[in-house]
């Protein structure tokens, strides 16, 4: 293949890339939106009544999804502006992911009645995992944020 065909399949090749990221922008956009929307109108329904726990819960999980949402939908601008993959978001998404996760169980374990040692245990050894992703995770974007300081012109 010659080297104006190699220009002509690679700038298709982009265009095509380019299009994926604006529709999935436009996606996840969407999916955020819809998932505030329906947030805001629980909550509303809800202040009529008593706040319970598991109402709480499912807000704050619906919040710290967009909060994940957010982070993709920059993950997608990022690349359709520099067509570059950045690792930082991706772990900042595995992070926020985790947390909710420790909330989310936190939460429905607090709100349940007395369980078994071994639901007691299945639960506590959840926890000191997400724990344990969520230090490396940190230290992740650590020596990322490190590495980028590191490298920048002064």
């Amino acid at each position: 293949m010659n080297k104006q065909a190699r220009e002509w399949v690679s700038v298709g090749i982009t265009w095509v890339q380019d299009f994926i990221y604006v529709a999935l922008g436009i996606l996840l956009t969407l999916a955020c939106a819809a998932l505030l929307f329906h947030g805001g109108v629980d909550l509303l329904g809800a202040l009529g009544r008593d706040l319970d726990l598991q109402i709480i819960v499912q807000l704050l999980d619906r919040i710290l999804l967009a909060m994940m949402i957010v982070e993709l939908l920059y993950t997608v601008k990022v690349s359709f502006r520099d067509h570059l993959l950045v690792p930082e978001p991706f772990l900042l998404v595995a992070l926020i992911a985790a947390i909710r996760r420790i909330l989310v169980i936190t939460a429905e374990f607090g709100a349940q009645s007395p369980t078994s040692d071994e639901k007691f245990r299945h639960v506590m050894s959840e926890l000191g995992l997400l724990t344990v992703l969520i230090l490396v995770l940190v230290g992740s974007v650590v020596i990322l944020r490190r590495r980028d300081s590191a490298e920048a012109p002064r």
